[in-house]
């Protein structure tokens, strides 16, 4: 003669493991365990896991961040100087082991380099800062300016913010399907 388990129902320890899931749909099954226990039902891990999956119960994963749709236009190309930047961060160690970071803006007509900004950090308010003084010394701003870099944008917005009522050059920047980020003037074509 053999054991012979007998369970017993848990049919209203399911029912409410089932509603508190449906309504803490990101709770997962040690969560839900603690929450059963506040109102009284206590069980081990093994028998609220073996539950939980009988029941079908997954915590639901999140949706991802939704994409733009479509094509883009392709960025129209430069037709004199000064009417699109291109910023760039570059970064080395030197022999100490410290790490230095490049800023380097570049005219896309011209292909001349406008500035070089070497440091061992570089803020967004500090590009802010070597963006106005590199417009203060040309005497303009360009039309657009792009990057492939975060924290290009995070000194955009300062630059927009210190002086909001300026050039075109200060707009929003838009998400590539690459990942990068541009700042553009919605004048150019």
């Amino acid at each position: 003669m053999r054991y012979a388990p007998r369970r017993s129902d848990d049919g209203d320890l399911r029912s409410r493991l089932r509603e508190i899931a449906a309504e803490r749909r990101r709770f997962g099954y040690r969560r839900l365990g603690i929450m059963l226990a506040r109102e009284g039902l206590v069980m081990n891990h093994k028998k609220l896991l073996r539950l939980y999956r009988e029941e079908n119960l997954r915590v639901r994963r999140r949706r991802g961040r939704k994409r733009a749709m479509g094509t883009r236009a392709p960025m129209a190309l430069p037709q004199g100087p000064n009417q699109r930047w291109s910023l760039d961060f570059v970064s080395d160690t030197l022999i100490s082991g410290r790490r230095i970071r490049i800023l380097a803006v570049v005219d896309d007509f011209t292909r001349e380099c406008l500035a070089l900004v070497v440091d061992t950090s570089l803020s967004g308010a500090r590009v802010a800062r070597e963006l106005d003084a590199i417009i203060a010394a040309r005497g303009v701003s360009p039309l657009m300016i792009v990057s492939d870099n975060v924290l290009c944008r995070e000194a955009l917005a300062g630059l927009a913010r210190r002086s909001p009522g300026a050039d075109n050059h200060r707009r929003g920047m838009q998400s590539e399907p690459d990942g990068s980020h541009r700042q553009r003037d919605r004048s150019l074509p």
